[in-house]
C-alpha cells in the first residue's frame, strides 16, 4: 500500500508540471485551482486499480471522490473561464517577481501537488483495502452528502450572484450565505471529515491527519484567511455582514436588539 502511495506523489507532480506548462501559455496560474481536485481523482484511480481486490466499499469511495472532484474542477474551470488571474495569485506573482513564471513551478504547482499528496493519505486505505459497510460508514455517507450539497449550492449561489452586474460591490447575504460567510468551505470541511469517519470505521484512526490538514487550509491558509484579507476594501458592506454572520459554522444571523447585535454563536 505504501509503495502505491509513493507512486501517487510522482503522478501528482507530473500533473502539476504539465499544468504549469499550460500556465506559461496562459500567463495565468489560477488554473491550479481546477487541477487540485483532479490530482485526488487521478491518485484515487491509481490506488484503487492497484489494489489486490476492489471491494464494494472501495468502489463506493472511488465514486464519491469522482463526484466531488469532477464537480469542483468543472465548476472552477467554468467560473474562471475568460477571467483575469485570481487576485490571490496576482499578489503571489507580485511578491515573487521577477521570473515568477518559472518560480511558480515550485511555489504554486509543486507545492499544491505535495499538499494534495499529504491530504490524500486519508483516502489511501479506503481505496486500497477492504472497506466494510457499517453504521459509522452510513453516517459518514450522510455527512458527505450534506457537505456536497452545501458546497454545490453555495458555489452556485455565489456564481449566480457574481454574474449579475447589478450586484457589483455588494455582499451576498441570502441563501446559505445568510448563515455562514463561507458555506462552500464548510461543505468541503464536512466532506473530508466524512472520509475520515469511513476510515475510522475500519480502524484507520491515523487518517485524521487528512481532515486536520484540510481544516487548517480552509480556516487559516488558502481559504478564509486569504479570502477575508482584503474583501472589506472591495465590498464596503462586508464588515456589517461579518458582524451579524458566523465566519464558518452555520448559525442564525444576529439581530439588532436595542441597537446591539445579539443572537449568534461565535465560531
Amino acid at each position: 500500500m505504501w509503495q502505491v502511495y509513493a507512486q501517487t506523489l510522482g503522478l501528482m507532480l507530473t500533473l502539476g508540471f504539465l499544468t504549469w506548462l499550460y500556465s506559461l501559455y496562459r500567463n495565468d496560474v489560477s488554473i491550479v485551482d481546477s487541477l487540485w481536485p483532479v490530482m485526488f481523482l487521478a491518485a484515487s484511480v491509481h490506488v484503487a486499480f492497484s489494489s489486490p481486490e476492489l471491494s464494494a466499499g472501495s468502489w463506493l469511495v472511488l465514486a464519491m471522490v469522482t463526484a466531488w472532484a469532477l464537480r469542483l474542477s468543472v465548476f472552477l474551470t467554468v467560473r474562471n473561464w475568460d477571467q483575469p488571474e485570481d487576485r490571490r495569485y496576482q499578489q503571489i506573482r507580485a511578491n515573487n517577481s521577477p521570473h515568477f513564471a518559472y518560480k511558480s513551478l515550485y511555489i504554486v504547482f509543486g507545492l499544491q501537488a505535495v499538499i494534495a499528496w499529504l491530504v490524500f493519505i486519508g483516502l489511501l486505505p479506503l481505496l486500497y483495502t477492504t472497506t466494510p459497510i457499517s453504521s459509522l460508514v452510513v453516517i459518514a455517507i450522510v455527512l458527505w452528502s450534506v457537505g456536497m450539497a452545501f458546497e454545490s449550492v453555495a458555489d452556485y449561489q455565489l456564481y449566480s450572484f457574481g454574474r449579475d452586474t447589478s450586484n457589483h460591490g455588494k455582499v451576498l447575504d441570502t441563501g446559505l450565505w445568510r448563515y455562514t460567510r463561507h458555506p462552500n468551505y464548510f461543505g468541503e470541511f464536512l466532506i473530508w471529515w466524512a472520509f475520515f469517519l469511513m476510515a475510522a470505521a475500519s480502524g484507520y484512526w491515523w487518517c485524521v491527519v487528512s481532515p486536520l490538514i484540510m481544516t487548517l487550509l480552509l480556516l487559516k491558509v488558502s481559504g478564509i484567511g486569504l479570502m477575508e484579507n482584503d474583501i472589506q476594501q472591495r465590498r464596503p458592506g462586508y464588515q456589517e455582514y461579518a458582524n451579524r454572520t458566523n465566519t464558518f459554522f452555520p448559525w442564525f444571523p444576529k439581530h439588532r436588539v436595542n441597537g446591539q447585535l445579539e443572537g449568534v454563536i461565535h465560531d
